[in-house]
């Protein structure tokens, strides 16, 4: 695995930090969390604070481990500087996406770094495609591209059928945000891993189709 960057230890050490604050004071959970009502009241601090707040420890661990074993992966192949961008930029897109998809359900919320940890793992994804994972319930190595794909997949079928309290969206929001940040940070891949630039894309395009024809 190697050395973890500083910035990632700073990442889950924020997350950490603030969502056990959360876990146990109610009114700063409330007050920042993902709510469309607040942040059409204004309250827009709510769409970089909730990605720093978690439902509860499992929700919490299962982020920052992920983020542990993909943002050396992106870092290893850009920089620091572009891993915050892309962490960040993915926050943002994938809350935005959210308020997109639930701007009349005012009493919708959400917390999570499930938006910027999925823009990591997306990134990673589109600069190591070769990369193989291994998944608990799957005794095979499963190649970086199939599961990226599988993966958005499975959110738009859960943001369509609402499955389990999951910000599928938020998820998806996040993917693209890693996809478009690390393209426009890293513009060889339209040169040399062109097939997966373009098959990673699928699934984006797919869901913004279904949205154009009244199906999401």
């Amino acid at each position: 695995m190697g050395k973890l960057d500083l910035i990632t230890v700073v990442l889950i050490a924020a997350n950490v930090i603030i969502s056990y604050k959360g876990f146990n004071d109610y009114s700063f959970f409330e007050k920042y969390k993902f709510n469309v009502g607040g942040i059409k009241r204004g309250e827009k601090i709510r769409i970089f604070s909730s990605g720093f707040l978690h439902a509860d420890t499992q929700h919490l661990l299962f982020n920052m481990l992920t983020l542990y074993f993909f943002a050396n992966v992106v870092i290893a192949l850009l920089n620091t500087t572009e891993f915050i961008f892309i962490y960040f930029g993915s926050l943002l897109l994938g809350n935005l996406l959210s308020l997109y998809f639930h701007k009349n359900e005012y009493h919708y919320s959400a917390v999570g770094a499930s938006g910027a940890v999925s823009g990591v793992v997306y990134a990673a994804i589109l600069l190591r495609p070769d990369m193989s994972l291994y998944l608990f319930f799957v005794p095979i190595p499963i190649p970086a591209y199939i599961f990226g794909i599988g993966y958005l997949l499975y959110s738009i079928y859960g943001m369509k059928n609402r499955i389990g309290n999951i910000g599928h969206d938020a998820h998806f929001g996040g993917a693209i945000g890693g996809y478009l940040i690390t393209l426009i940070l890293s513009p060889w891949l339209f040169k040399y891993n062109l097939l997966m630039v373009v098959l990673l894309a699928i699934p984006i395009v797919l869901l913004f189709v279904l949205k154009k024809m009244g199906k999401m």
